[in-house]
């Protein structure tokens, strides 16, 4: 299996709508690390898995669009928790809109909200 990974980071905003959540509750900022790993069998006809600066393009779009926002005003949080794993899901869905190689079969999208703590979502392509 091969894989090609883009990283970028950003700022945003965000506060947790769960049931006693704390400090988290309050409006709060995180230096957001975002992590895309494109994976498959094959690679194209140039040997690349996916074309690494379309993916970086798309993932620099996506950064640009996020950067100091608050997440919890955005459409696509719109009745969920904008916790990071709900984060990592949504950006899931926009990269996939953006990058659609034929050879990229799995994407897996980790997003760390500090240094110790990331959630990841994975899933076929």
């Amino acid at each position: 299996m091969y894989t090609t990974t883009v990283r970028t980071e950003f700022v945003a905003q965000h506060y947790l709508t769960v049931p006693n959540p704390g400090p988290e509750g309050d409006p709060h900022s995180h230096h957001y690390r975002v992590e895309l790993c494109f994976r498959g069998p094959e690679l194209n006809e140039f040997d690349y898995i996916v074309d690494i600066d379309n993916a970086d393009a798309a993932l620099s779009s996506l950064a640009d669009q996020y950067r100091d926002t608050m997440l919890n005003d955005l459409p696509e949080f719109e009745g969920y928790n904008p916790s990071v794993e709900r984060f990592a899901r949504v950006i899931f869905e926009r990269v996939t809109e953006r990058v659609t190689d034929e050879t990229v079969t799995e994407l897996s999208v980790t997003i760390w909200e500090d240094e110790e703590a990331a959630a990841s979502y994975n899933a076929a392509v």
